[in-house]
């Protein structure tokens, strides 16, 4: 007997025909023998139909209040399963955030767990009942409802393992695994049997949207396996685990595309201790990431510095920095839009050489330009023109021996 967590998204619970399949997909592993505890998103679109409503009460609705909204999404999609389990002959019982006592801070909408004390939970588990919980959501040290940002689910189900220490976190998507590349635009991308906590974390952060990223890290530190799957097979998924030498076999693991990035560049900066902090403190002021960051010395006690923002925060961005080069006497502020990321990412690259200069001639044979780049130990990151970007992610995963039929 194992105890396992099953997490199903959006798309999974998207009506009730879906709700009830979740059920029956519930209570097949609860009838081998297993505890379950369930964790459920929202019904797909309920979350953007919600932001919607709130936008036409107020152009700036309170962050505290948006959270009380949106968490009665997750509330929904979790009674709803708990009633059609309980339709079928099953005890089973379902909780919200608060009442699984997770606990976060006080950031309203990208709220971060602090605890998990799970008490309910476990009393539940212990009278063979079948757990469904509200993902996405937890409660403040004062008892104020909180969310944990967009995909928080997965974190909510990785967390929850953690807790009642689960044997597995199966994450059920409308994906079957995790791939070399999006098979969306690249017909001969295949799906993986097992990949690192590492290689996943990257993936993640580089486009990748199977798995949220703050669930692997959640993962990765407590050594729960993830099994990635889909809610409309049965087939194996993907295994996200901790390292092993079986995995150094291939260089490469994936190659990853993002669109939602933009690039900001100003040019001759004076070239003086404390003029990065200048340019980059009232970004972090305004809440905006940064990316990439990429600074050129020039001649005459200057240089050109160049980083990317989410495309989202990109006008707001390049309105901060207009008024920064005035201030540190920058000649020029310009910014591009219309970029994106494509990396490579490995295990195996810690242990071989000829990874970028292979990714940088294959993308020269197609002429595309590559703007910036990144490294880690584990990933090779180059920005280049949008326009570029299926192209790019095609030809590198051909270069590096990833296509289905290799």
């Amino acid at each position: 007997m194992s105890l396992f967590v099953q997490k199903f998204g959006g798309t999974s619970v998207a009506n009730l025909e879906r709700i009830r399949n979740v059920a029956k997909r519930v209570a097949k592993t609860y009838d081998r023998g297993n505890d379950v505890v369930v964790v459920v998103s929202a019904m797909a679109g309920t979350t953007d139909s919600l932001i919607k409503m709130a936008e036409e009460v107020t152009e700036s609705p309170s962050k505290r209040e948006l959270d009380m909204l949106l968490a009665t999404g997750e509330q929904t999609s979790a009674a709803l399963l708990a009633m059609t389990l309980q339709s079928m002959g099953y005890k089973a019982v379902s909780f919200l955030g608060h009442q699984a006592e997770v606990c976060t801070d006080r950031a309203f909408g990208n709220a971060r767990i602090l605890e998990i004390g799970a008490g309910r939970i476990k009393e539940a588990i212990g009278k063979k009942k079948i757990v469904v919980l509200a993902g996405f959501q937890g409660a403040d040290p004062n008892g104020d409802i909180t969310t944990l940002g967009r995909g928080g689910s997965d974190t909510s189900a990785v967390a929850i393992a953690v807790a009642i220490c689960a044997d597995v976190c199966e994450i059920y998507t409308d994906v079957d695994g995790i791939y070399t590349a999006d098979p969306n635009i690249c017909e001969k991308a295949r799906k993986i049997k097992e990949i690192s906590y590492d290689e996943m974390l990257n993936m993640a952060s580089l486009g990748a949207k199977v798995l949220q990223i703050r669930s692997v890290g959640f993962a990765k530190k407590y050594n729960i396996p993830v099994h990635v799957r889909s809610s409309f097979s049965e087939e194996e998924g993907t295994m996200v685990v901790n390292e092993d030498s079986g995995m150094e076999q291939l260089v490469v693991s994936g190659v990853t595309h993002n669109k939602d990035e933009a690039r900001i560049t100003l040019k001759k900066v004076p070239d003086q201790p404390g003029i990065a902090a200048k340019i980059f403190d009232p970004i972090a002021d305004a809440g905006i990431m940064v990316d990439m960051i990429i600074q050129n010395t020039r001649a005459g006690g200057q240089t050109d510095l160049t980083f990317t923002v989410p495309k989202k925060d990109y006008k707001q961005a390049l309105e901060i920095e207009q008024k920064v080069a005035k201030e540190i006497e920058a000649e020029e502020v310009w910014g591009d839009p219309n970029i994106a990321k494509v990396s490579v990412i490995g295990v195996g690259m810690k242990n071989h050489s000829g990874v970028a200069s292979i990714m940088f001639h294959t993308l020269a044979k197609e002429n595309i330009n590559i703007i910036m780049i990144s490294t880690s130990e584990i990933r090779i990151s180059c920005i280049v023109e949008e326009k570029y970007t299926e192209l790019a992610v095609r030809v590198l995963h051909t270069a590096f021996g990833l296509d289905s039929d290799t």
